[in-house]
């Protein structure tokens, strides 16, 4: 049975001057219920708490300081699931709500009760609406973390597709509200740092999170080898064909890209609780070698860390990856530039590697794009 994610952001949910469009909810719970025809699974990521409420709390705007955001959106995540509540109902689908944060998926059992939680939904024929707990959340509400939240989502529940829905049709090679020449890249096979150029700032001033934090939670899911879409559903059969490979904006491929589940522990949730910087040749042997991360390649270290913490790599000013330390912080400092030999008579560890390769993830972006 196919089992997708459907991320829907504030600007295709709220009203003009606030509060939400009702007649958006009901063409999205007619799109989903006509999925649960096919016999598609469907879990809706959902943004617009913060939209919704902030005109029933007195606000004239949307505010802009964060208890003030989280006071829109602890009156807007109620008015939220009756909307949906509301839409699905002719349809005869109950909606359930679910509200998560990071600590949440970098737990292992609090990740293995959401998902638990979330199977038997699903197979209750529940459509789950997930959003994040705002009112708690500090940096996700100031860093519009819903598109990442939609890809640590689909790779919690095996997806077999992300569908990230904005107002635009997709990834442009400029933006197509502005340049009548902008053409739309239709498949993405390697992210790239030409492809974050491209996407430029945040979109919508309605929502929080632009077309850049879009292509990071595609990369994401693509770690969990989960097949994004990013892209515009505005008419009846649109949501259908997306999920056919027909769909009004950009496919980012997942074929090349899974990694195992501890490996998208370390690249996407962890704290890195240091740093360790490291010279061009480590760098190559990183990037390119497949290799473990040896004391000769570092030069020096910043934060205090132990065994078993995850840190970052640096080279040259860009962040290369994360990996599990196999040293203290100052053992790392007493051999940093040694050969393997005199770093073994220097200190007591475990193995020689700082960081074995089966324990580092590249999160490194490389210049050049793929697309077509």
């Amino acid at each position: 049975m196919r089992r997708i994610v459907v991320k829907i952001g504030s600007s295709s949910l709220a009203g003009e001057s606030g509060g939400l469009n009702r007649q958006s909810f009901g063409y999205f719970a007619a799109e989903i219920a006509a999925l649960h025809r096919q016999g598609v699974q469907t879990l809706l990521v959902s943004s617009g708490a913060i939209a919704a409420g902030y005109r029933a709390v007195g606000y004239e705007a949307r505010p802009k300081l964060v208890h003030e955001k989280q006071a829109a959106a602890a009156v807007g995540q109620a008015l939220l699931m009756q909307a949906y509540q509301e839409a699905f109902a002719p349809y005869g689908i109950a909606a359930a709500q679910i509200l998560l944060t990071r600590p949440d998926f970098s737990q292992r059992q609090r990740a293995q009760n959401a998902q638990r939680t979330i199977e038997e939904l699903l197979r209750q024929g529940v459509v789950p609406i997930i959003n994040e707990n705002d009112t708690v959340a500090v940096d996700e509400i100031k860093f519009g973390e819903n598109d990442s939240l939609s890809a640590l989502v689909g790779n919690l529940v095996k997806a077999t597709g992300l569908y990230i829905l904005t107002d635009i049709e997709g990834l442009f090679t400029a933006d197509p509200r502005k340049d009548a020449s902008a053409v739309r890249i239709d498949r993405v096979e390697v992210i790239s740092e030409e492809l974050y150029r491209i996407a430029g700032g945040a979109g919508s001033s309605v929502g929080t999170g632009g077309m850049r934090s879009k292509i990071e939670a595609a990369r994401i899911a693509m770690g969990g080898g989960v097949p994004t879409f990013v892209g515009r559903s505005t008419e009846p059969g649109d949501l259908l064909a997306a999920v056919e490979g027909r769909g009004k904006g950009t496919y980012f491929a997942a074929s090349l890209h899974s990694l195992p589940a501890k490996k998208q522990w370390i690249g996407f949730l962890s704290v890195p609780q240091g740093r360790v910087f490291v010279d061009p040749g480590a760098e190559a042997a990183l990037l390119n070698g497949g290799r473990s991360l040896l004391p000769a390649g570092v030069t020096h270290v910043e934060g205090e860390f132990h065994p078993g913490d995850v840190v970052e790599v640096v080279s040259g000013g860009r962040t290369l990856g994360r990996g599990v330390s196999n040293y203290d912080a100052w053992q790392i400092t007493a051999v940093a530039g040694l050969s393997s030999e005199e770093a073994a008579r220097r200190v007591e560890v475990g193995r020689i590697e700082i960081i074995h390769r089966d324990e580092w993830v590249t999160t490194y972006v490389p210049k050049e794009a793929k697309g077509s």
